[in-house]
């Protein structure tokens, strides 16, 4: 095998790759924001929406639940990845006895990449049907204006709640490298429990960075681009004041 300095090495490249990671997609974040914008500048011309008004009650009904929404979406998918990566341990603990006893039986690649692929479809069903449902029923349940706060809520705080994913995945990440390349001292290496404390932390940063944060910039534009294309059908379900048509 390579030297152990190789390692040290790979594992300071990896430390620069996390941080320009952050800093790229800070600058996706920030197109999906304007985007996002956009789409739901098109959306209050296409439904006649003149004004948002926090103080309209079905208005703030929007706001709030789409303040939510991007934190359900992320939980989801980091729940997700855990299960995933859970059903990928036990297939491989499953494995390696075959393999490394008498049997000396051939690692099955195709049933580990069924497991990583069927979990990926089958895990995004859930948040892939809160992003396109939500506004449907924000707008036709409850007016234009509902949906209108909806979109409102949902892109500042996925706005918010993905630069904080971004940064804090890599930061969690490059602190687990500088305490097992010693930065903490000799006494906190591998093994010690600091380590062990970061690689929990690594753990959770891995789906925040890699996960739940890009993600979320689909969240951002979803949303805003499913309330344009039924924005008439929207209009047509609100009251002459914006609010839902049985009111």
């Amino acid at each position: 095998g390579l030297p152990e300095t190789v390692r040290g090495l790979t594992d300071c490249l990896d430390a620069a790759g996390n941080t320009t990671a952050a800093i790229g997609k800070g600058f996706a974040i920030g197109s999906a924001a304007l985007v996002s914008l956009a789409l739901f500048g098109a959306f209050t011309v296409r439904a006649n929406v003149t004004t948002v008004d926090i103080l309209n009650p079905w208005v703030f009904t929007g706001l709030l639940f789409g303040a939510m929404m991007p934190y359900a979406f992320a939980a989801w998918t980091m729940k997700s990845v855990g299960q995933a990566a859970n059903d990928m341990v036990k297939e491989c603990l499953a494995q390696f006895p075959k393999i490394m006893g008498p049997e000396k039986m051939a690692p099955d690649y195709e049933r580990c990449i069924r497991i990583s692929t069927e979990a990926s479809l089958r895990e995004m069903l859930a948040p892939g049907a809160l992003v396109i449902l939500s506004p449907l029923v924000a707008g036709m349940g409850f007016g234009k204006n509902c949906c209108a706060g909806l979109l409102s809520g949902s892109l500042v705080s996925s706005v918010q709640l993905a630069i904080s994913m971004s940064n804090t995945g890599g930061a969690w990440d490059n602190s687990k490298k500088y305490i097992s390349a010693g930065g903490l001292g000799k006494e906190y290496v591998k093994g010690s429990e600091a380590h062990k404390n970061s690689v929990t932390g690594d753990t959770v940063g891995d789906p925040l960075k890699d996960t739940s944060g890009p993600a979320l910039n689909i969240v951002m534009k979803l949303t805003a681009i499913i309330s344009l294309v039924f924005g008439t059908a929207i209009a047509e379900y609100s009251n002459s004041e914006g609010g839902p048509f049985w009111a």
